[in-house]
């Protein structure tokens, strides 16, 4: 039921606005030390996009890079990874052994029953997210947002770059914020300063901004206004 979704969604606190540079965007050769850029200039959270070459077609990075990352960042940066993987319960303890904060798996990859891998995800002591992809229906995850910490509405087709925001996926985030009020709600791809304010009208308050945060030649001041945005509309 809704109100127990509600007391089990996101933590007991009031909800925040998150910012959460992708980096997938960053100069890989020198991970560490973009992220740690990213984290002075303001970001909350480290958003790790995970995949696997078969439930998209892109190969990125998995447990072994982000475990030289914890090593280097230390213990309190909040890792949160995005698994677009087609077997995502393999990896559970893996991410679970390099200290990541937050496991967001897709909904289409943990069927026919997703409360298992979520179960797994919990017990691993992770904070668990579901994500769809912009042609799954929002009702695909309803059942399971009591068992949640986070949804992640994907704003672009998973796994390519340089594609545009989808503004019709906002409907997904007005409907799970309408029936879960303190649920964290991740929205990602073509996110910028003015996407960031049509997401937060929507109800979104964590964002994933990649080119848009990276490319900026003041990326301190486009984290601030998209913070912003969300605030100005929690």
């Amino acid at each position: 039921s809704a109100p127990t979704a509600t007391m089990s969604a996101a933590t007991s606190t009031a909800l925040k606005a998150i910012i959460c540079p992708s980096l997938l965007a960053c100069d890989f050769s020198s991970l560490g030390t973009e992220s740690e850029r990213m984290l002075a200039l303001g970001a909350d959270w480290l958003h790790c996009d995970i995949m696997d070459g078969h439930f998209v077609p892109n190969l990125s990075f998995g447990a072994p890079v982000l475990k030289s990352l914890r090593a280097r960042l230390g213990p309190k940066p909040f890792l949160d990874c995005h698994l677009m993987v087609t077997d995502p319960e393999n990896y559970v303890e893996p991410l679970k052994a390099i200290g990541a904060n937050q496991m967001t798996v897709h909904i289409e990859a943990i069927q026919p029953d997703p409360s298992v891998v979520i179960k797994q995800i919990k017990a691993a002591g992770m904070r668990a997210g579901v994500a769809l992809k912009p042609g799954t229906g929002v009702e695909a995850v309803l059942p399971f947002v009591s068992e949640l910490d986070m949804v992640l509405v994907m704003t672009v087709e998973p796994g390519f770059g340089g594609q545009s925001f989808m503004e019709d996926q906002m409907n997904k985030v007005k409907a799970l914020r309408s029936a879960f009020p303190s649920l964290d709600i991740q929205v990602d791809g073509g996110l910028g300063e003015t996407t960031t304010t049509i997401a937060a009208a929507a109800g979104a308050n964590v964002i994933v901004a990649g080119s848009a945060i990276f490319k900026s030649k003041q990326p301190e001041n486009t984290i601030a206004s998209m913070r912003k945005s969300v605030t100005e509309a929690l």
